[in-house]
């Protein structure tokens, strides 16, 4: 495949290795991007030669900062009857599958940005190896979208309302909060990531125990990611984001008045009030629920998001294509966002996608 392609697939050593490559863009995830794992990603879990897949990004600034909504937006804008918003979710959700299923190590080599669609590709593999470039977040409620790509299984499963928080909030982690959260199983520094893959390719990971020989290889070469964040503020994320509805989130907070607590407020008052109310309703129902129940949850959720009107074609305009980072909300409250606005966000598709 020509170096030039979005996407680079090689098998080294046993190793079969993926490079999301579009460093301009800090290798945005597209449709055929996603279409060329799925080409590829069978016929590797199926051979014997290949040992574990290993993930990066091109151009040291991000491992995938997401999914490329622009191109979402301009179809709305340009071609309404077409057909990329229902096909790019779908196809993207049954990689996340896929990688969560994987029978071999799936590793991925975060050095940089990990944001939204490019955290669909690595936290649901079986290790994820996280820089001292490494930057987390899960922003789509910025963008009057919801956490996708498996955010409904993976984020109501951390510590006490973490989860909550981090989607609301899109609070980024660095290494060291990523691993205190489990997001993440180990800090390797950027310029050991080649000594890595040379380690693992020359490892023995055959067998039933392959991915804690790969735990192995990179505790070789883990190194202390520093003091994490997060733990002196958990209790007050659970005190205030555990409550069961976003009004009663924002009353927690604003009885808190400390400095944190007011600038959660701040941050929660820039995003759209639609998107935190279906993001909060979407975390109470996939809590207990499979991967695969989560992802059919998310299609729908996705597919009323790309309803002509819906917050997300404001957001991306304000946030990608304009910048003017005024996005003009619609309903512009909590308080205006019904029950019913809610509840429009879960209901069966034309198209549903179920896993057999």
């Amino acid at each position: 495949m020509s170096t030039d392609a979005e996407i680079l697939f090689e098998v080294q050593h046993g190793l079969g290795l993926i490079t999301l490559n579009r460093p301009k863009a800090l290798n945005a995830l597209t449709l055929d991007m996603i279409r060329e794992m799925e080409r590829v990603l069978p016929a590797w879990e199926a051979d014997a030669g290949i040992k574990a897949v290993v993930v990066r990004g091109a151009g040291g600034r991000a491992f995938c900062a997401g999914g490329d909504v622009a191109g979402l937006y301009r179809e709305q804008r340009d071609d309404p009857g077409g057909t990329l918003r229902r096909d790019f979710f779908r196809e993207e959700y049954i990689i996340n599958r896929r990688i969560y299923r994987f029978r071999k190590p799936w590793i991925s080599l975060l050095d940089g940005i990990d944001m939204g669609g490019g955290v669909g590709l690595s936290v649901h593999g079986s290790h994820s190896v996280a820089t001292e470039k490494f930057l987390f977040a899960m922003p789509e409620t910025a963008i009057g979208l919801f956490p996708d790509v498996g955010g409904g299984y993976f984020l109501c499963r951390l510590r006490g309302a973490l989860g909550a928080f981090l989607a609301l909030t899109g609070h980024r982690l660095k290494a060291a909060d990523a691993l205190w959260a489990g997001i993440v199983q180990a800090h390797v520094p950027s310029e050991r990531l080649g000594d890595l893959v040379a380690a693992m390719g020359d490892a023995d990971l055959s067998g039933e125990g392959a991915r804690r020989k790969v735990d192995a290889v990179i505790a070789s070469f883990a190194t202390d990611a520093g003091a994490a964040t997060l733990p002196a503020i958990s209790e007050e994320i659970d005190r205030c984001f555990s409550a069961a509805t976003l009004q009663e989130i924002v009353t927690k907070l604003r009885a808190r008045n400390t400095d944190w607590a007011n600038k959660q407020l701040d941050v929660l008052a820039k995003m759209s009030p639609t998107a935190m109310k279906v993001t909060l309703e979407q975390l109470r129902r996939c809590a207990n629920r499979s991967f695969e129940d989560t992802m059919t949850i998310e299609y729908r959720m996705s597919q009323a998001c790309m309803r002509p009107g819906h917050d997300f074609y404001e957001g991306v305009r304000a946030v990608l294509i304009d910048k003017d980072q005024k996005p003009q909300w619609n309903p512009p409250t909590v308080e205006g966002v019904t029950a019913q606005m809610v509840e429009a966000h879960f209901e069966p598709v034309a198209n549903d996608l179920v896993f057999e």
